[in-house]
């Protein structure tokens, strides 16, 4: 940094990323108080457990391969190349830890790295969350952190290398547009919790004899709302990390710097601002109206609704935010009921339905609303169009997230791994804790009751 406006810049950027990470973390704290919030009270400590164990599992891994993955596979490789070179994306790399830049750092990683990988780390960390909603009260911890790390620092990495890298083969050949992540983030983390559960099976007492699903309602409606109202904070931060703060996105013919999306598009925070408010509302009417006024529904429809317009919030006018917020709404809200009564699914909080059928949606939509708006600066590549985000959207959910996910459960059930034992989840997954600690209780009791009989 040898001048002070480019120093300004520089520094800026990497504040820029560091504070989108603080937003992001509310989005964990959030899943946290809602899996509890919606959990019984004898799965208590084994839900925070499961959550919080995720965080150094999808870090560490995150760090040595994930990251790597990202820059190495937009390709695919062998789709539209090989494997690219990414010296600043190995865990052995200098840049990858304190490093000033100079001559060592052509491309300037040295200062935005740590907080761009941390910015991603956290979306990993979001997509290992959604999945564990879903499976909550019988998966063992060991295989639930398994599975963590294949989504948080493999498969969902795969394909934001292919849909979300500005040279990933999606965006160059379908011309897959997905500014904040309906498919990349939200339909792959739904589809592969989808395919977990087909093989999980239901909690017992979910289904009755003949089939019929029973309401295991939330068990605290106080800790549902925070832990929704936090993620849906935690979003802006979501949304700001898929952002470039500043690029000269007018480079090769003149100059003119602007924020631009994930695709180095230009777009402005104030768009996206006005449109992320109006998914947010359009999707908690919607929800609001469908479930007749059931607010776990009406709480969980707002994320939804975020999640269906967001493909294409960088490019749409807030009123089509607004109404595609809402229709993403009544479908997955219509779809999550036909697959639980038809499959015998039980997804516990719904993150099936909010993320994946609602990021699907999201994905498909925009094909149609965006058809011939360009997918990229790069005018050589295909523009947004209906087949591509359609072949996109089923290459999240179905490809990425929903057979890798099928698959590595029945690795995990044919090693007797996956599911808690039958007397375990009857008795909750705390009672060892539980009655550790009654013993030690009745110990203390049983102490101070001697002491008062010597006195």
């Amino acid at each position: 940094m040898t001048t002070e406006l480019g120093s300004l810049t520089t520094i800026f950027t990497e504040f820029y990323y560091w504070i989108t990470v603080v937003l992001m973390f509310f989005i964990h704290v959030g899943f946290c108080m809602y899996e509890v919030g919606v959990s019984r009270h004898k799965n208590h400590m084994h839900t925070l457990m499961k959550n919080t164990m995720l965080i150094p599992l999808v870090t560490i891994t995150f760090f040595f391969f994930g990251w790597w993955i990202y820059f190495a596979l937009p390709n695919g490789p062998g789709i539209t190349g090989g494997l690219v070179e990414a010296p600043h994306a190995t865990a052995w790399s200098q840049l990858m830890g304190p490093h000033m830049g100079g001559a060592g750092d052509p491309d300037g990683w040295a200062r935005i790295n740590g907080v761009f990988w941390a910015a991603f780390l956290l979306f990993s960390w979001t997509a290992a969350s959604i999945v564990s909603g879903s499976v909550i009260e019988r998966i063992r911890s060991s295989s639930f952190w398994i599975l963590a790390i294949l989504i948080g620092s493999v498969f969902w990495v795969i394909d934001a290398a292919w849909g979300w890298h500005a040279e990933g083969w999606m965006v160059r050949i379908l011309g897959y547009h997905d500014a904040y992540a309906s498919g990349v983030i939200h339909a792959i983390a739904g589809g592969f919790a989808l395919g977990v559960l087909v093989v999980l099976g239901p909690r017992i007492g979910k289904f009755a004899p003949d089939g019929t699903p029973r309401s295991l309602n939330p068990r605290n409606p106080w800790l549902v709302t925070i832990g929704l109202f936090l993620i849906y904070t935690g979003f802006w931060g979501f949304y700001v990390a898929c952002n470039v703060p500043m690029w000269d996105v007018q480079s090769g013919d003149g100059t003119f710097y602007s924020a631009t999306n994930i695709y180095l598009a230009p777009t402005t925070l104030s768009a996206i601002t006005v449109n992320f408010l109006m998914a947010l509302s359009g999707g908690l009417l919607a929800g609001y109206i469908i479930s007749r006024g059931d607010a776990y529904w009406t709480y969980s429809a707002g994320l939804a609704g975020i999640i269906a317009a967001s493909a294409g919030n960088d490019l749409y006018h807030p009123v089509q935010a607004m109404i595609i917020a809402a229709l993403g709404v009544v479908f997955m809200y219509k779809v999550h009921y036909f697959v639980e009564r038809r499959f015998r699914i039980d997804d516990a909080v719904g993150a099936v339905a909010v993320h994946g059928y609602a990021g699907f949606f999201g994905v498909v939509i925009c094909g149609f609303v965006l058809w011939g708006y360009p997918s990229s600066p790069d005018e050589s590549f295909a523009s947004i169009n209906p087949l591509g985000q359609i072949a996109g959207a089923l290459i999240m959910f179905l490809v990425l997230g929903f057979i890798p996910g099928w698959i590595a459960a029945k690795i995990l059930n044919a090693a007797g791994i996956l599911r808690i034992p039958r007397q375990v989840e009857l008795a909750g997954l705390d009672y060892a804790t539980a009655h550790d600690r009654a013993q030690e209780e009745q110990g203390i009791i049983d102490a101070e009751r001697e002491e008062l009989g010597k006195a």
